[in-house]
């Protein structure tokens, strides 16, 4: 690379040296001449400019032999200049020029890079610049011809992102980068050297931790649809019966936040039943059996129900589940089955179906336009009250903890657990299943309703064994058992145990994740 700047910087020298020299020329010989219309250097440069431009003003001309010959070649080197400023015109608008050019114009703007433009990566940059009106979205492709208009500022540009980074400079706002396609993140050229960069890198995956390093974050698009299922449909206090059918993916997600967000009350008697495969479920989560009832309904507490037979068989369940959930990993089929029951089934219940689009008269979940948004993948309110119930955590106790940057993956995501939990401690407070957003002033009226009812000891203690339901739901899904001592290596812990067997000190550590609200609803505000 640095012989070929040498080798730029020899021939500039040079062109710029014959130049002069042609100048000089024409300028000695037509000063001497009688009738001479180019009397000093800066005429000969004047006459040069416009015949090289192919101007041609015709104000002054070479009368000498010497001086016509220098015009001639004045004229041959017109033609090549004015094709090479073309070609570099042309150059600069198709390649990477122009959109880095506008890069540097908009430095100021909070920039999101997207290594494709497929249909994830539109739908997720639409709604953060709905969220975001200063935000400039980068493709890091070019655009086809298939390509759709946006209807946001948007930059194609086929460049490494340490270059696109660069063009940011030294502004106060950070670059977010999106590997959208899945596992894209060990296989895309556009995923190299990202831990290096400035930046906070979101990529999906199937499986993994959330985070890999300081600035790498996975999302899973399967949770983020579970999650928004569970948030804009609530489990409510009159369901008892809840059936899944497909048992893939998405199953798996849907029945896994249900089991660690679904706390109602600590009488509740919840019974799952699962049509698909769950055998490697079961192997996974062994110590499940613990807290619930595995294939068996209880009337004491929460089961889950895994059916060997298909759901077409099962009409008993169907006809008194409060709702059915169709999952199938194949949409597709999720519809067939959709079409199924209602055509062939006597069903009382609801019906739930997965659809990445939106489908007028159905009760869907899971459309592209709800999963992929900033507050599923970038999850910077989530995060916040996460980090909020650690602070509050750490405060509330008399021994040494952890603050959230030292925090493991398992424990993060703990705090999130309870994070998310939030939405049903609200509609539990204010008694109120019509709640599924948390705004400022419904997170204000729940705390106001916890402050003054948490002096009933009766009550303060039904919101401590509330939490510490959602908690052992929590570490058990994860295989963790009692231990009389806490080893995070064997996975034991000594509050994995009924609540009457907490030390009051234990017991108020679950006043932490209901006093968020407090803090929430003032941030909020």
């Amino acid at each position: 690379m640095k012989i070929r700047k040498n080798i730029y910087l020899y021939l500039i020298v040079i062109i710029v040296l014959i130049y002069i020299v042609l100048l000089t020329i024409l300028y000695c010989s037509e000063s001497t001449a009688d009738n001479s219309m180019i009397h000093t250097f800066g005429d000969a440069f004047w006459y040069s400019l416009v015949t090289l431009t192919t101007v041609g003003y015709g104000d002054l001309v070479p009368v000498t032999p010497l001086g016509h010959a220098v015009g001639i070649i004045f004229l041959f080197l017109s033609a090549g200049i004015m094709v090479t400023l073309l070609g570099a015109v042309i150059s600069f608008v198709t390649s990477e020029g122009l959109p880095f050019l506008m890069l540097s114009l908009q430095s100021h703007k909070n920039w999101y890079y997207f290594a494709d433009c497929e249909v994830e990566s539109n739908t997720l940059a639409a709604n953060i610049y709905k969220e975001d009106p200063n935000a400039l979205v980068i493709y890091g492709e070019k655009k086809s011809s298939q390509s759709e208009t946006q209807d946001f500022p948007c930059i194609y540009i086929s460049a490494s992102p340490d270059k696109i980074v660069a063009k940011k400079k030294n502004t106060s706002t950070k670059c977010k980068f999106f590997l959208m396609k899945e596992n894209d993140i060990g296989v895309s050229s556009r995923a190299v050297n990202l831990h290096k960069l400035p930046v906070d890198v979101y990529a999906r995956t199937t499986n993994g931790q959330d985070k890999l390093s300081g600035n790498i974050n996975f999302f899973h698009s399967y949770e983020c649809c579970a999650r928004q299922y569970w948030r804009s449909k609530p489990l409510c206090s009159h369901e008892n019966t809840i059936v899944i059918i497909g048992f893939g993916n998405y199953g798996y997600s849907i029945l896994e936040r249900a089991i660690l967000t679904n706390i109602i009350s600590i009488g509740q008697h919840v019974a799952y039943h699962i049509f698909g495969n769950a055998k490697e479920f079961l192997a996974i989560h062994h110590y499940l059996d613990s807290i619930f009832s595995l294939d068996k309904e209880s009337q004491s507490k929460d089961s889950l129900v895994f059916h060997n037979e298909t759901w077409e068989e099962n009409h008993s369940v169907l006809e008194r589940a409060d709702r059915i959930i169709i999952c199938d990993d194949d949409e597709q089929k999720g519809w067939s089955i959709f079409w199924t029951l209602n055509k062939y089934y006597k069903l009382f219940g609801r019906i739930d179906l997965r659809s990445s689009r939106k489908a007028p008269g159905v009760s869907y979940f899971g459309a592209n336009e709800d999963i992929y948004t900033s507050q599923h993948i970038i999850r910077t309110d989530l995060n916040k009250a996460a980090i909020t119930i650690n602070e509050l955590f750490c405060r509330s106790v008399s021994y040494p903890t952890l603050s959230w940057n030292e925090l493991d993956d398992f424990h993060r995501q703990s705090k999130i657990a309870a994070a998310d939990h939030l939405l049903m401690k609200t509609r539990i407070l204010l008694n109120d299943e019509t709640i599924t957003e948390l705004t400022a002033s419904v997170l204000k009226k729940a705390y106001d309703r916890y402050c003054k009812t948490k002096y009933s000891e009766t009550t303060r203690e039904m919101y401590r064994k509330l939490d510490h339901m959602r908690w052992l739901r929590f570490y058990i899904f994860y295989n963790w058992s009692y231990g009389s001592v806490r080893n995070d290596a064997a996975r034991q812990h000594p509050m994995l145990c009924r609540y009457e067997e907490l030390s009051p000190e234990q017991k108020k550590e679950r006043d932490a994740a209901w006093e968020l609200m407090g803090n929430i609803s003032a941030e909020l505000e």
